[in-house]
């Protein structure tokens, strides 16, 4: 069967079930997961479906946007990993902010049920959150369309008029010398959070371990805890400092 045929029948199933999942698609078309996976990889890139971690969802126009979501399914085992750790620090009565990350939004999954109020910047976090027991305060300012969030003077300026126990953002970098950015606007609004968050969790993979970019915004004495991945050999250079590596 070729691409075109896998392609109708893979589009025909997700709108009768809204989903599909690799091993079922695999043994119903009869292909191998490897097939499979990449048919999925290539109409999620022409923007025809939603990657997820072990298939793929519809695409609704009126959801989330699919750009965010594929990047977000990127290394998702580990950023699902990272995320299900994080939530296991939220409980019930909590007020947290959740930056605009691609990890962080992967955090939605594990908190819908949890009675708790969310304060945040980023639109795809609004729309998974929406119609769950979780409250949420959705900050106003300048949209940024590629980053599906919210940005500028008047986020920053709604960002303090509010207090949160708990932070829970993503950064481009982190290193023992703190954490870096590759924007202005992003540097700004998570440097907003940190100020108005008691303690403040950063959701990072390994890749972000040691990474300085050419912007520094903070310094590494501004957060309380890392969540990650990483192994001894990168976490070994935050020994000297008061980070709680989780």
């Amino acid at each position: 069967m070729n691409f075109q045929r896998r392609k109708q029948k893979i589009l025909d199933q997700l709108n009768s079930t809204g989903e599909v999942d690799i091993k079922k698609l695999a043994a119903e078309l009869n292909i191998s997961e490897i097939t499979s996976r990449r048919d999925l990889n290539q109409l999620a890139n022409d923007g025809l479906l939603y990657r997820t971690h072990g298939g793929a969802m519809k695409v609704d126009p009126l959801a989330k946007p699919h750009d965010f979501v594929n990047k977000s399914a990127q290394n998702s085992t580990v950023k699902d990993d990272i995320c299900r750790k994080a939530a296991e620090h939220i409980i019930d009565g909590d007020i947290i902010f959740m930056d605009c990350g691609s990890t962080v939004f992967r955090l939605c999954q594990f908190i819908k049920n949890k009675k708790i109020k969310v304060i945040t910047n980023s639109l795809p976090v609004i729309y998974e959150l929406q119609n769950s027991a979780v409250s949420i305060n959705i900050i106003g300012g300048e949209l940024n369309s590629e980053r599906q969030a919210v940005h500028g003077k008047m986020a920053n300026e709604h960002i303090s008029k509010y207090r949160a126990g708990k932070a829970f953002l993503g950064v481009d970098g982190i290193s023992e010398n703190g954490l870096f950015a590759n924007s202005e606007l992003e540097a700004e609004i998570t440097q907003a959070y940190i100020n108005q968050s008691t303690y403040t969790y950063v959701l990072c993979d390994a890749g972000k371990i040691g990474n300085e970019t050419y912007l520094k915004f903070a310094d590494i004495n501004q957060v309380e805890a890392i969540i990650t991945n990483a192994g001894d050999d990168k976490l070994d250079r935050f020994k000297d400092t008061a980070l709680t590596i989780l």
